[in-house]
């Protein structure tokens, strides 16, 4: 039944992706920036709403406090394809910086670009990096938020953390506040695998990291915040969802910090 839950749930979701984005197109296009964002906000609300009507799987945000007022820096773990836009009905105006290929996307780079993402091509230096910093300065000083992924691809749950030191470059740059983010959806959506688990899971918003810190305690500040949550939530999905299959990074992860729990009692 999950095999043919997943099936049903990933057939529907790109349909649904491909239809609203033809659909609403004439409203999107034509309406002021702003405003045009609420049609990828609905796709999301609305994929929130497949998920748990079709795979049975449901999750919570804790720290929505956290969020602060006008321009930062978001800061999630990145796990799966759902954390790309999981957040976006909680975000007043987000703005990614996106791999310059995806541009080109008949559709999907329309709206992206409707919306001033910022393209970078990922092998550049140089004059296309500073001009990339100042078109992501551009954005955020109208009050907009940056999500930025630390770790700068999807990594298993439960793996060694590969943290890239351009996240304390952008804090340094841009001194904004910095909210970390800590969830594990790639349980129940795993990267490279066309399978969906049922189950719930929790999202931490972190308190904000604000800015003047050096760039170096920053960096170990944020990985250390970060991980902290990461591992606490990580016992928590375990323990709620017992039938849930664990990749092995998880299988040793939890080993590590029941140990851990076993020499500190």
């Amino acid at each position: 039944m999950i095999a043919l839950r997943s099936v049903l749930f990933n057939t529907i979701f790109y349909a649904n992706l491909i239809l609203r984005m033809i659909v609403f197109s004439p409203y999107y296009f034509l309406a002021p920036r702003r405003s045009a964002y609420k049609v990828p906000k609905d796709w999301a609300r609305s994929n929130h709403w497949l998920m748990e009507k079709i795979v049975g799987t449901t999750f919570e945000i804790e720290g929505l406090e956290n969020l602060p007022e006008g321009g930062y820096i978001l800061a999630p773990k990145h796990q799966s394809f759902w954390d790309t836009y999981a957040l976006l009905p909680w975000l007043k105006d987000p703005v990614y910086i996106l791999k310059r290929e995806l541009m080109w996307i008949p559709l999907f780079g329309w709206y992206a670009k409707k919306q001033r993402m910022i393209p970078i091509n990922r092998g550049a230096r140089g004059k296309v990096m500073v001009e990339a910093l100042r078109r992501t300065k551009e954005e955020l000083a109208t009050g907009r938020q940056l999500i930025i992924y630390p770790e700068g691809t999807r990594r298993p749950p439960g793996a060694e953390p590969l943290y890239k030191y351009g996240i304390a470059r952008m804090y340094r740059d841009l001194q904004l506040p910095v909210v970390p983010v800590a969830m594990h959806p790639g349980l129940f959506w795993p990267r490279r695998s066309t399978m969906r688990y049922p189950g719930h899971y929790k999202v931490r918003i972190l308190k904000p990291i604000e800015p003047g810190m050096d760039p170096d305690a920053f960096f170990a500040h944020l990985i250390e915040v970060t991980e902290r949550a990461s591992d606490e939530l990580l016992i928590d999905a375990a323990e709620r969802n017992p039938d849930l299959p664990l990749p092995p990074t998880v299988v040793q992860r939890l080993k590590e910090l029941r140990e851990q729990q076993a020499t500190t009692a």
